[in-house]
């Protein structure tokens, strides 16, 4: 016999509240049953959302944020806090479980990459440097500063905003990488707009410190141009082999 809705809006809330609360458990004990992998990102979402919002589904928001973010897990943790308040049922307090998470996986792997004490390739210097440029909106102009044998000592940012060989002093970097004890350094900075080609001053720039380093026996080894998903190297695509052919015609005029 099919049972009986009751028309108590007291008792149907409350009868509500019983099937979610069920329904939270069970996922709450399926992620430890089960391996965490074999959660969805709509899942975690869901779960996510649980500490956030006591009372409400939150599987169908799960979807409906994924759905917004074109199904990117990481877009969502991304998005401004202004952009998802705009989502029914997404207040300061519901948000708040998916932005400490966000930041928690930031400090997280940026730890991670600070572990990493030798730089070897470019994609490893790609890896190093994702987190610290990632979702800048402006440009960042950053260098590894290198021992011999590819140790880092250092990262700084020395620079934001436009890049150009007339906003940043061979002066200050090379006295930088003296005070360091650096025998190589790494450029690298951003294209926010995701165009990862290397425009006219970018090519001059690197030339220029490539001189400076070449008279403070220091070697500018590469400069990489990062994205948000990809890089472009200097040294991997024959840039810095053709600037220090250059730099070398001007030093033995």
């Amino acid at each position: 016999m099919p049972e009986k809705k009751t028309k108590d809006p007291v008792k149907r809330l409350e009868k509500f509240e019983s099937k979610a609360k069920g329904h939270r458990q069970r996922v709450k004990e399926r992620f430890f049953k089960e391996s965490p992998e074999s959660f969805t990102d709509e899942d975690l979402l869901e779960l996510l959302l649980f500490f956030g919002i006591p009372r409400k589904d939150t599987r169908g928001l799960a979807r409906s944020l994924l759905k917004e973010y074109k199904g990117r897990l990481d877009k969502v943790l991304d998005a401004p806090i202004e952009e998802l308040l705009k989502f029914p049922h997404l207040g300061r307090y519901a948000l708040l479980p998916l932005k400490v998470v966000h930041e928690v996986a930031k400090r997280y792997l940026k730890a991670r990459s600070e572990a990493v004490y030798y730089l070897k390739s470019p994609k490893e210097v790609h890896q190093y440097l994702i987190y610290e440029l990632k979702n800048e909106q402006k440009e960042v102009f950053l260098v590894i500063f290198l021992a011999s044998d590819l140790k880092v000592l250092k990262l700084e940012r020395l620079f934001e905003g436009t890049i150009s060989e007339s906003t940043i002093y061979p002066r200050e970097l090379f006295f930088k990488a003296c005070r360091y004890g650096a025998s190589q350094v790494v450029l690298a900075h951003n294209h926010p707009s995701g165009n990862l080609t290397p425009s006219e001053a970018d090519k001059r720039l690197t030339k220029q410190l490539i001189l400076a380093g070449h008279l403070l026996q220091i070697k500018v080894i590469d400069h990489l141009i990062i994205g948000q998903n990809d890089y472009f190297s200097f040294a991997e695509n024959g840039l810095m082999e053709s600037l220090e052919r250059e730099v070398r015609e001007i030093l033995c005029r």
